[in-house]
């Protein structure tokens, strides 16, 4: 009960929202708690569908209504086969918009808000893959641009706010896109990490002055 009027308040607060969130968590997070990336997606529709966004804040939430996507990248040694989770990760498209990416293949389906979740996948990877196909193009030089790395990027988004559970460092994952984006370190374990503390970073992310670098 208490918990429950807690996170209430917290929601109450809420009027800026970040439109693209990124989750960075590991394989052995999955096989602890393989159903918490379903309860996340959950959390991020019911709060876009709660929270009032505030003309006064601009921004993404005053523009575009809130939480439009999440990505949840999820680190491995390696890209296995099969892992056991995938399954349960498929669910997410029973409401919501899933695109998988696991190994060369990229599977979409559902309805409604962007979920992505990259298994195995890397940043450095995915820039080296852009210059490869721009040399097999034959771009000169001058034709090498920020503009031209952006169009050949996997994931063509920028994540406003990254976060990190538990104590692990931060993977290169999205190294390109998420150069401006807002951090947020969470000492809880992903197993342990409730809609409340998924509440708190958001209460963070909205405290900030974002500046993009400037």
């Amino acid at each position: 009960m208490i918990r429950w009027l807690y996170e209430k308040r917290l929601l109450s607060g809420l009027s800026i929202l970040p439109s693209h969130i990124c989750f960075m968590i590991t394989a052995h997070d999955m096989e602890e708690d393989p159903g918490k990336i379903v309860s996340v997606c959950r959390w991020c529709v019911e709060i876009t569908g709660v929270v009032r966004p505030s003309a006064k804040g601009g921004g993404n939430a005053y523009e575009q209504g809130g939480i439009e996507g999440v990505t949840f990248h999820i680190s491995t040694e390696g890209s296995p086969e099969n892992p056991g989770y995938i399954e349960g990760i498929r669910t997410i498209g029973e409401f919501a918009r899933l695109t998988l990416h696991h190994r060369d293949s990229d599977e979409t389906i559902g309805h409604g808000m962007n979920v992505h979740v990259a298994i195995g996948k890397s940043g450095r990877e995915e820039i080296t893959e852009c210059i490869r196909q721009m040399a097999r193009e034959g771009l000169s030089p001058e034709e090498v641009t920020e503009h031209a790395i952006e169009e050949r990027l996997t994931f063509r988004y920028t994540p406003d706010l990254v976060i990190k559970t538990g104590g692990s460092h931060l993977t290169d994952f999205l190294i390109w896109q998420s150069v401006y984006s807002e951090l947020f370190f969470s000492d809880v374990n992903w197993s342990l990490f409730r809609k409340t503390d998924f509440l708190r970073a958001l209460r963070d992310y909205q405290s900030r002055v974002r500046r993009f670098g400037k």
